[in-house]
């Protein structure tokens, strides 16, 4: 499974993957997924809002229709879809990893009790329109319509538009309570990212809680002009602002306990010889506590609308997107521990999952397996084959302990 998977929307120069939604590399993905569940005889389906579900045992209703019986179907699963050059393990881990413990149950003759399903979320990474786990958010009624129809890419396609040109209807996408409610449990497995387990010497650890975090994005706006003619005195550079608001970044996250990151930024005219007359740039950040959060984030602002107008620079900031604290379900969490006999630590993680969208809906938890470097979101992310095989069988006495006789 993880060689045919590999090869799907491999950049040959960076050595990363580009599987960004609605592109032909997330349809060769999904196309992927639907022959590992066709191979294992599970019922595929495709949801309103793109989300891909592989059955075993009885499905829930259609979206819209029928009268869904109370929750007790367990899920596992996770997504395909990348950051712009990407790891390979960062989503597809966790795919690969559910279908691999459904063959190690089956191999040890366990009777599923309950239905059974293995997920496929649709635009977790948000690397195409800039809203992260865009699949999930819309299945738990946390992006409506509307605003998802207000989504676009770097290009102007819009979120519809994209989902047409992949052979989807748009029309359909909303909330989907009845496909929730017939769910009791998700189990979502995911690399690490970050060395919490490398230090600790465990390979397979039990999520506790995700940081709050959001993303915002800042316009700063001067003055087009000639780099080589126009006196320094007499230029309006947001290019300085920009910078001045990127140190200020880092100093405030250092001094909040919390992180902070401009890892996008876009620039106009973007010539050499030009003195830009916007620069936008998108802040990351992420900290264990909201009052953290709230401190980093308004202290960041504050220094870029000081330097704004030190500079002369209209300052416009947006939040974009935002997630608070997810406390995984204590009970759910504490079985998870139970079954794995305390063999797994507990961890927080500063990275949102989809887990996370749907733990306001549903129970959720999440595994987490050994990333020896911390590496994430990069080519050189990595786990070794035995952590990762040790997070199937982990993954696999889950879901037996919660799903089979």
């Amino acid at each position: 499974m993880w060689a045919d998977l590999a090869t799907i929307g491999r950049d040959a120069d960076s050595g990363g993957y580009r599987r960004y939604a609605w592109t032909g590399a997330d349809a060769d993905c999904r196309t992927w997924f639907q022959e590992q569940a066709e191979a294992r005889g599970l019922t595929c389906e495709t949801d309103r809002n793109g989300n891909q579900w592989a059955w075993l045992g009885d499905p829930p209703p259609a979206s819209g229709g029928g009268s869904p019986t109370a929750g007790d179907a367990v899920v596992t699963g996770s997504h395909l879809d990348s950051v712009p050059d990407g790891g390979a393990f960062d989503g597809p881990l966790g795919v690969v990893s559910s279908f691999a413990a459904l063959d190690e149950l089956r191999r040890r003759g366990a009777t599923f009790t309950k239905p059974f399903a293995i997920t496929n979320f649709g635009d977790e990474e948000g690397a195409r329109f800039g809203l992260a786990c865009v699949g999930s958010r819309l299945t738990a009624g946390r992006l409506t319509k509307a605003q998802a129809y207000e989504l676009r890419d770097g290009d102007g396609v819009s979120l519809p538009q994209a989902m047409e040109a992949a052979g989807f209807d748009p029309g359909i996408i909303g909330p989907d309570p009845e496909r929730l409610a017939r769910i009791g449990a998700f189990v979502e497995l995911h690399v690490e990212q970050g060395r919490a387990l490398d230090l600790s010497g465990d390979p397979v650890g039990i999520a506790s809680a995700i940081w709050p975090h959001g993303r915002w994005r800042f316009d700063f706006r001067g003055e087009a002009n000639h780099a080589g003619t126009t006196r320094l005195a007499d230029r309006r550079d947001p290019m300085l602002t920009y910078a001045e608001t990127v140190l200020a970044a880092r100093r405030e996250a250092e001094l909040a306990g919390a992180v902070a990151t401009f890892g996008k930024v876009s620039v106009e005219p973007n010539g050499v010889n030009a003195i830009p007359s916007l620069v936008r740039g998108w802040l990351d950040s992420r900290a264990p506590e909201q009052s953290a959060l709230d401190v980093v984030t308004a202290a960041i602002e504050a220094a870029a609308r000081e330097h704004a107008e030190r500079n002369g620079i209209d300052l416009t900031v947006v939040r974009e997107s935002f997630t608070p604290v997810v406390e995984f379900e204590h009970a759910l969490r504490d079985e998870l521990g139970k079954i794995l006999g305390g063999r797994a630590p507990l961890l927080g993680t500063g990275a949102g999952h989809d887990a996370g969208i749907l733990s306001e809906s549903i129970p959720t938890a999440m595994l987490f397996v050994r990333n020896p470097t911390g590496v994430s979101h990069s080519p050189a992310e990595y786990a070794a084959e035995d952590d990762c095989l040790a997070g199937v069988i982990a993954l696999a006495d889950v879901l037996e302990g919660l799903a089979c006789s």
